[in-house]
């Protein structure tokens, strides 16, 4: 099995390699698009499961909206039209003909749409032009709703799960009768996905709002949680917006008040995306491998049994039935690796590169010692435990294995995270260093400009909590609220 580029020799490269050979997922025939292979989906399953859970227990209901957007809906929002413009991939024509040249199809010419579809960056145009049947009272608010499906922005320099022309996600979009209402349902969204990263995915995130020249197109304010990557860059991993009444007016969507009179909706939209799986990736794994945390990995113990001859693999088996039946009782997701077209070193190897957390291995003499080889993933340390019990012990160690994948990660973004407060010590950690920098700065989106195309770092967020001393921006020494989070990111 070949061996995977190091991560200080070559972060990119590992990373790509590691997407590939732990078969998550593979470049496609379509220029800048993926197959998510089995394995990769089966771990976006798992997350899907879970924030579909979450999504449920605050109230939200699923629904499905379409693909293609008449492309009149985004000239309603002046900056939600700027801001996907350049990423819009647009339908023409609905045709095709054999070519009379024998060049196989061509388009038919005669097969143009009267009006252009725009193939879904980002559903807020078609679902608040469909709330406008849907709301004409304030008894008909709220409105949660939220859709999983894929949406298409047209990249040119793409990496499989961070940045790909089609990528799968879900998206919330929620309409309410008050301000208040809908500045709430923003923030405890934010609130879902940083719950969601940490104790799921295993990854510590600052939940933060971005600065105006950050946010998303057409909202008046976007929370983000942040996570820092293993090579001190980092990556926005969830998104909730505040709409106001922007889309609401470009949809003239209004509702009758408990007053009697007409108002607009407000309204949020909320995000996140198959780029979780590359932040599970980045967040964790090593030159070995995939790390997985024990909640989200699709197989959480793998039994590779170690024989001879057929009669051992028989009383092995009959002792890792047992085993197998208590785990499963557990809730634990095991396999019973008895396959005889691999060795039990290559196993061992192929459960590694995919992050299997546990991996368990019984031969003849564990039998006669009724005793078991574990062997961790987070760690790579092995231990020799009694057979009897084992499914307690492992139900144990994959909590234990979960709150250590954390903490790694937790303990990593400390060790890079820093205080500065002279321009020159920021640009010297940025190349240095690297990481999270905490910084004053002005606020002027010139300043921030000015401080992205010298360094490439930008603004990641302005933290929800942590330190609100004022201070003086860094670069001009004008005045500062608090220090907000710089990074440079993908």
């Amino acid at each position: 099995m070949a061996k995977l580029t190091k991560r200080s020799v070559d972060y990119s490269q590992w990373y790509n390699e590691l997407v590939i050979k732990a078969d998550l997922a593979e470049n496609s025939a379509v220029r800048g698009c993926m197959v998510i292979k089995p394995y990769g989906y089966a771990i976006w399953e798992k997350m899907q499961q879970e924030l579909d859970r979450m999504f449920k227990e605050t109230g939200h209901v699923n629904a499905y909206f379409p693909l293609f957007i008449p492309k009149s809906f985004f000239s309603k929002e002046a900056s939600h039209v700027e801001g996907f413009a350049k990423e819009c991939a647009v339908v023409t024509h609905y045709r095709l003909k054999n070519d009379p040249d024998g060049n196989g199809v061509i388009v038919d010419p005669e097969a143009k749409l009267e009006e252009e579809l725009i193939v879904r960056p980002t559903s807020e145009t078609i679902i608040w032009n469909t709330y406008k049947n849907w709301i004409q009272s304030y008894r008909d608010l709220p409105i949660k709703c939220n859709q999983w499906a894929n949406v298409v922005r047209w990249e040119m320099r793409t990496r499989l799960f961070l940045r790909t022309a089609e990528f799968l996600w879900q998206e919330g979009h929620t309409a309410h009768e008050t301000k208040q209402e809908a500045i709430e349902e923003t923030e405890t969204m934010i609130g879902v996905y940083a719950k969601f990263a940490e104790e799921f995915m295993g990854m510590p995130v600052l939940q933060g709002v971005k600065t105006a020249s950050e946010r998303f197109a057409g909202a008046l304010e976007t929370y983000t949680i942040e996570a820092l990557m293993q090579d001190g860059k980092a990556l926005q991993s969830g998104t909730s917006h505040f709409l106001g009444q922007n889309f609401a007016k470009a949809f003239d969507v209004k509702f009758a008040n408990k007053e009697g009179t007409e108002d607009y909706v407000w309204a949020t939209s909320w995000g996140v995306s198959t780029r979780l799986m590359g932040a599970l990736v980045m967040a964790h794994s090593d030159d070995f491998g995939l790390v997985l945390p024990p909640k989200l990995a699709p197989i959480q113990v793998a039994i590779v049994p170690i024989y001879k001859s057929e009669e051992e693999l028989n009383r092995i088996s009959a002792v890792v039935a047992q085993i197998v039946d208590k785990l499963k009782q557990r809730g634990i997701s095991v396999k019973f690796d008895d396959s005889d077209n691999r060795k039990p070193g290559w196993k061992f190897a192929q459960y590694e590169l995919q992050g299997v957390p546990l991996r368990l291995a019984v031969g003849p003499r564990d039998i006669a010692n009724n005793t078991v080889e574990v062997a961790r993933r987070d760690t790579l340390s092995k231990e020799v435990v009694s057979i009897d019990g084992v499914d307690a012990y492992v139900a144990d160690l994959l909590a234990t294995i979960q709150e250590n994948i954390y903490k790694k990660a937790l303990d990593f973004r400390s060790e890079n995270t820093t205080e500065v407060d002279t321009y020159e010590d920021f640009k010297e950690v940025l190349d240095k260093k690297g990481g999270f920098i905490m910084a004053h700065y002005s606020g002027s989106p010139e300043v921030e400009q000015r401080i992205k195309d010298e360094t490439k770092a930008t603004v990641r967020c302005i933290p929800l909590n942590g330190d609100k001393t004022p201070g003086k921006c860094m670069l001009t020494g004008e005045p500062s609220a608090q220090r907000v989070v710089f990074a440079r990111a993908y």
